[in-house]
C-alpha cells in the first residue's frame, strides 16, 4: 500500500500468492479484494489496511476474476465439475452459484481426481492428484507435468486429464518444487537449479501414487508435458528409461538458442538456468538428448514465439540422428496457446494425435 511515508507491505508473500492468476485489486470500502493462489486453488480474499485477511470465496474453486458493487461481490470461478461459473456473495451471506454452465459436462460423466500428498526422497511433501477410469484395472499410467514452471495444477475441471482417463489411462500429476501456490521458497527453489528437485519430485510422486493404488500399473508408464512441462519431460527421459513413450510439447529444450529467439528470451533463461555456459549445460535437455531411449512425440506450433519452433526441430533432429523412435507434429498457424485457445479443429486433432500416440506406445489393452 502506498502511503504518505512510502510503500507498506500488507500481505505476506510467503503465504499469499497474488501473481499470474489474472488477479487485480478491487477496492471495497476501506478494504481490498484480491485473488490468492494456494495449493491448487485460487480463493478470493478481503484484506484490510492493517493486513487482516478474510476468505470471501474459498473451497474447491479457482477464481479467475471478480468485481464488486456496494456489498455485492461477483466472481468467476472454475470448479472440479465446471470450467467456470459465476458466484455471488451478497453482504454476509454464503456464496451462491448463479449459473450452470458446466451442467452438460457434469451430466456426461466426469472423473473426480483424488487429491494426495507423497513424500519425496528427501522428505519434502509433494502435492498432487490421481485420476483413473472406473474399474479395478490395472491401468497404464501417464505422468503429466505442468508448464511454467511458476504455475500449478489445480482442482478445476481439466480437459487434458479427462480425455486421457476416458481413453483408459490413469493420470498422475503434481506441483513439484518450482510451482506456484506453496510459498515463495517453494516457487524459487529451482531457479538456476532446473532438473534437480523438480525432476525427483515428479518421479517420487509417480512412484508414491503407483505404490498407493493397485489399480495403477507401474510397469506400464508414459510421461508428457508442455512448455516447462516439455522441458521436464525431456529431462526425465534423458535420465530415466522406464517410460514406454513420451510427449514433449512446446518445450523449453535448448536454453542457449532460446535467449536469442524467444519473446521472453531476454530474461527467462537468465533467471532459471543462469548465464554461465557450464550452468546452462547442466540444466539443458539438449545436453542429455544423447541419453534418450524413449519413443518420443515432439509436438509444437508453427507460430510459437514463447518456445520457438526451432526448439522442437533441434530436439527432434537430435533424437532421429541418435536412432530414437521419434515423430514430429507441427500445427500450422498456431502459437504457444494451442491447447487452450487454438482453433477448435486443431485442438481436436491434437487430442487425436495424443491418444493415437499412446495407443501405439502404451496400449490400454495388451491382449494378455
Amino acid at each position: 500500500m502506498l502511503e504518505t511515508d512510502g510503500p507498506r507491505r500488507v500481505t505476506d508473500a510467503e503465504t499469499i500468492d497474488l501473481g499470474e492468476v489474472g488477479s487485480h485489486i478491487t477496492p471495497l470500502g476501506d478494504d481490498f479484494l484480491v485473488q490468492d493462489r494456494t495449493r491448487g486453488r485460487v480463493r478470493l480474499l478481503r484484506v484490510t489496511r492493517s493486513g487482516a485477511v478474510t476468505e470471501v470465496l474459498g473451497g474447491d474453486v479457482e477464481v479467475g476474476g471478480h468485481d464488486a458493487a456496494g456489498d455485492r461481490i461477483v466472481a468467476a470461478a472454475a470448479t472440479p465439475e465446471s470450467y467456470g461459473e459465476l458466484f455471488l456473495v451478497d453482504g454476509g451471506a454464503a456464496p451462491r452459484v448463479l449459473t450452470a454452465f458446466g451442467a452438460r459436462a457434469a451430466a456426461a460423466g466426469m472423473v473426480a481426481p483424488a487429491e494426495t500428498t507423497v513424500d519425496a526422497r528427501d522428505g519434502y511433501p509433494v502435492h498432487g492428484w490421481i485420476a483413473k477410469p472406473e474399474g479395478e484395472g490395472p491401468f497404464p499410467v501417464i505422468l503429466q507435468i505442468h508448464g511454467g514452471p511458476y504455475a500449478s495444477y489445480g482442482v478445476h475441471l481439466f480437459d487434458e486429464t479427462q480425455v486421457l482417463v476416458n481413453a483408459g489411462y490413469a493420470v498422475v500429476y503434481c506441483n513439484p518444487r518450482g510451482s506456484a501456490g506453496y510459498g515463495r521458497e517453494h516457487g524459487r527453489s529451482i531457479r538456476q537449479a532446473m532438473g534437480t528437485v523438480d525432476f525427483t519430485d515428479v518421479l517420487d510422486f509417480l512412484d508414491g501414487a503407483v505404490a498407493s493404488d493397485a489399480a495403477l500399473d507401474g510397469g506400464r508408464v508414459g510421461v508428457m508435458g508442455g512448455s516447462y512441462g516439455g522441458y521436464l519431460t525431456a529431462w526425465v527421459i534423458g535420465h530415466d528409461h522406464r517410460f514406454a513413450g513420451a510427449i514433449v510439447e512446446r518445450g523449453f529444450l535448448d536454453p542457449t538458442s532460446f535467449q536469442g529467439t524467444s519473446d521472453i528470451g531476454s530474461f527467462f533463461g537468465d533467471e532459471y538456468v543462469g548465464v554461465a555456459s557450464d550452468a546452462i549445460a547442466r540444466q539443458s535437455p539438449m545436453a542429455v538428448v544423447d541419453q534418450v531411449r524413449t519413443p518420443t512425440l515432439v509436438l509444437h506450433s508453427e507460430l510459437d514465439f514463447r518456445c520457438p519452433l526451432e526448439q522442437a526441430t533441434r530436439y527432434y533432429s537430435a533424437l532421429v540422428r541418435n536412432g530414437v523412435d521419434a515423430e514430429l507434429l507441427i500445427f500450422p498457424g498456431e502459437n504457444h496457446e494451442l491447447s487452450r485457445s487454438g482453433q477448435p479443429r486443431h485442438r481436436v486433432e491434437r487430442f487425436a494425435a495424443i491418444i493415437d500416440w499412446w495407443e501405439r506406445k502404451l496400449p490400454v489393452n495388451t491382449g494378455s
